[in-house]
């Protein structure tokens, strides 16, 4: 490209640096917000069978009561597929979201019911979950496009496997030909270089790419950042990501007393345990890892972690007694023995465990006093 390399720089460093302006740009450049009106924004959930679209709806309906504070409400369109509305229900449960849903009728005059009843019980944000198809037909497409002549949305949420990897593009332009598309949310991608193809929507049919499905839970959708994403694919790491993940989950009061704790060297194992119920929280370890810069050059992008290692850890520092977890010390053969009956583990266990403990506390002086250094 020409440019030159300044003296404090290695032609290395602008290399990448050229690479991720031009993902950046790819990718969208700018993020495209949600689209909220008052009093009351409707947003259609279309997109293929299989994509995930059902669970995706729910998702999206978590996700706006909780950052925006808005009150949503479900709606069943989804007449053919079987157990579509029963799931749809089992996720309004798990959620305490509300479904509308009138059966095996009509799907437009269900959205136009819908809406009806949202206005009458104060409902804000109405999420049209529309029936799909395994590839894109006729009868498909004029019942989509009747539901949106009818109810009229603000806003046409796509919902794409990104495992499809260059069709996502085609199943996008399919859709969009015939409806006006207002955004595409990606399922079933980790982050990372995963699905790469489908990441090249916004650049070839300009749908901006709104949310990206990162897991099966109903926390696992993130808003799309095409900055934070291509920070990730070049191992740049998402810190900004992880804090804001941590911030919605993570009690505040917890961490600070932790980091008191850990300052004046009295962090124990009762603190530890405390602090692995908020990890917890963040959801599969692995995919926090990710996160991290430099997770590929340190290994840590395709590690797996076994959920069952965290329950063991919890179940050992369990079976102490509190006097045990604040003063590790005490902890000789008779009494190792007793916990490692208690929890079901080995004595060699509850020893990995606290010599694992000793080490990190030895971690967390040199940070305290400032002689930590990274090794790589």
């Amino acid at each position: 490209m020409g440019e030159e390399v300044a003296k404090s720089l290695k032609p290395g460093e602008v290399f990448v640096k050229i690479v991720k302006d031009e993902l950046v740009d790819l990718l969208g450049k700018e993020d495209e917000p949600l689209i909220v009106v008052k009093p009351m924004t409707i947003v259609m959930m279309a997109g293929l069978q299989g994509s995930g679209k059902t669970t995706t709806a729910g998702k999206l309906a978590r996700l706006v009561r909780k950052k925006y504070g808005l009150k949503p409400l479900l709606v069943a369109c989804d007449v053919y597929r079987p157990a579509a509305i029963d799931q749809l229900k089992q996720l309004g449960k798990e959620l305490n979201i509300e479904v509308y849903s009138e059966g095996k009728s009509n799907p437009v005059e269900i959205a136009n019911n819908a809406v009806n009843y949202a206005k009458e019980k104060g409902y804000n944000y109405v999420l049209i979950d529309t029936a799909g198809r395994l590839h894109i037909d006729e009868a498909l497409m004029e019942e989509l496009q009747n539901i949106n002549e009818t109810v009229n949305p603000n806003e046409i949420l796509l919902v794409v496997d990104s495992m499809t990897g260059q069709d996502a593009v085609n199943v996008i332009t399919g859709f969009n030909e015939k409806l006006p598309l207002t955004g595409a949310i990606l399922t079933k991608l980790d982050g990372d270089t995963k699905g790469g193809a489908a990441l090249s929507i916004r650049h070839l049919t300009n749908i901006p790419i709104k949310f990206i499905g990162v897991s099966e839970k109903m926390d696992g959708l993130e808003e799309f950042y095409p900055e934070r994403m291509a920070n990730r694919i070049l191992d740049m790491g998402d810190l900004m990501g992880m804090i804001e993940k941590a911030e919605g989950l993570m009690d505040d009061e917890e961490a600070l007393k932790a980091a008191e704790k850990m300052q004046k060297g009295k962090f124990d194992l009762e603190d530890f345990l405390v602090q692995l119920n908020q990890i917890k929280k963040l959801g599969p370890l692995e995919n926090i890892l990710k996160m991290l810069p430099g997770a590929k050059k340190m290994g840590l992008n395709n590690v797996n972690i076994d959920p069952k290692q965290m329950a063991h850890i919890e179940a050992i520092i369990l079976s102490m007694t509190p006097k045990e977890r604040r003063n590790p010390d005490i902890l000789k053969a008779s009494r190792k023995r007793r916990i490692a009956a208690g929890s079901g583990r080995s004595v060699e266990e509850v020893n990995r465990l606290l010599k694992q403990f000793e080490q990190m506390k030895i971690m967390m002086k040199r940070f305290k006093d400032g002689n930590f250094k990274i090794p790589f």
